[in-house]
């Protein structure tokens, strides 16, 4: 009898035990790419790529309580008309009343012959921080349960029409 109390309790020991180790200076995948965001205004229908689905309160100065719905383009560099190698598709909202800051969640849709699949992002944008890490929390075909780390750097910001972000994707978890 006692045999057969200690098998299973060593099996399952065995494998709540097993962890595997993360190292954050070697992730299994990692790219840059830049993300390109021209909110609409009102009159820039062909160019916008997001669009405000709420106005902002009057809670502040600093967008709080506005929601930003995207279909935005990834490029590999800085240039705008550059081929995009993905499209980031969700929101963003801004969530505080005495800075900037924006809530994100999104998913990156790859589409080329080097990727294809999905990558889940989500987490807080503290915008006037230098850099940002938001986090990667899964994804599909060849990101397959991925988890990772997104930094984001504001690479250049044109008034409240257009921004660009340098993303840095640093996936731990690759299956």
């Amino acid at each position: 009898m006692l045999p057969c109390l200690l098998i299973p309790a060593c099996i399952s020991t065995l494998c709540l035990g097993y962890q595997k180790a993360l190292n954050p200076q070697k992730p299994c995948k990692r790219f840059v790419l830049y993300y390109h965001d021209f909110l609409f205004g009102g009159d820039d229908m062909a160019n916008a790529t997001s669009a405000a689905a709420t106005n902002m309160t009057k809670l502040g100065n600093f967008n709080f309580g506005m929601l930003v719905v995207f279909d935005d383009p990834m490029t590999k560099d800085q240039r705008l008309l550059s081929h995009p190698v993905a499209r980031a598709q969700g929101f963003y909202f801004y969530d505080m009343k005495t800075d900037y800051n924006a809530w994100f969640a999104y998913t990156l849709i790859f589409n080329s012959s080097h990727h294809k699949g999905t990558l889940n992002i989500m987490g807080a944008d503290m915008m006037m921080e230098k850099t940002r890490d938001l986090s990667v929390v899964g994804g599909r075909r060849d990101f397959f349960m991925a988890r990772g780390i997104a930094t984001f750097k504001t690479d250049t910001m044109q008034g409240d029409k257009y921004f660009r972000l340098k993303k840095d994707i640093k996936l731990y978890e690759c299956h």
